[in-house]
């Protein structure tokens, strides 16, 4: 069997050879980057299976070569950022990180994030027997895997979809933060709430007219999300 190739971006020539030497360790092949620019080129050359990328790079910022890639690629991100940063880890998230670890980290936490989002990029929950949702002007394509808005196509990176899908799947039922971060990320991810804010604060600057004023996801303060069936609005 193929191991899965990861690239890995630092310009700590230490931090480098340790989350790479860890890596192989776990059946990876590894290709690495000391720059911003020289990430992108490595991208493009190995084509990863993920990304661990340090924010704080020499000529293109982690920000940076996150977004360009995610223009074009839906490869999974982790992102590295300052300890304790909390700014750092949403803006990260924002860019189109699926994760992040904050410096310093334990090998064993780095591995454990690598791992849970491997599975979430492969691993699809269950979903309803129809192949397509249609809420209002909103359509979900399930067998495609594609939405559109107003018969115009919108990319959705593979958490912003799930996400997406989960709450179709209760149309007009308040969901709880903590079932959706479960469903979505993962038990061990129940209480980061500050994933599932920024993955709904996507998904509504994609599918909403006016995201500032959303018709579709609305929020249930304190208690979750709810996505509304506008068809019988």
């Amino acid at each position: 069997m193929k191991k899965p190739i990861a690239l890995v971006v630092d310009d700590e020539s230490n931090i480098l050879r340790f989350v790479r030497a860890n890596l192989r360790a776990s059946g990876f092949e590894v290709a690495s980057a000391m720059t911003g620019t020289d990430a992108l080129a490595q991208f493009e050359e190995v084509e990863p299976n993920i990304i661990v990328l340090d924010i704080m790079l020499p000529e293109l910022d982690g920000f940076e070569v996150c977004r360009r890639i995610r223009q074009v690629s839906d490869v999974p991100i982790i992102m590295i950022t300052a300890k304790g940063d909390m700014q750092d880890a949403v803006e990260g998230l924002n860019a189109g990180a699926d994760d992040y670890v904050t410096k310093p980290f334990a090998v064993e936490e780095l591995l454990a994030r690598v791992n849970a989002v491997m599975r979430r990029s492969q691993n699809d929950y269950c979903q309803p027997s129809s192949e397509q949702i249609k809420l209002g002007n909103l359509f979900i394509d399930l067998a495609q895997r594609r939405v559109f808005i107003d018969g115009q196509a919108i990319h959705l990176t593979p958490t912003e979809f799930k996400l997406l899908v989960y709450l179709a799947n209760h149309v007009d039922k308040v969901v709880p933060h903590d079932e959706i971060l479960e469903a979505i990320w993962g038990s061990e991810y129940r209480e980061c709430t500050h994933y599932l804010r920024v993955s709904i604060g996507r998904l509504r600057q994609k599918i909403e007219a006016d995201p500032g004023n959303p018709e579709y996801i609305v929020t249930c303060s304190g208690v979750g999300y709810m996505i509304r069936n506008l068809n019988i609005l």
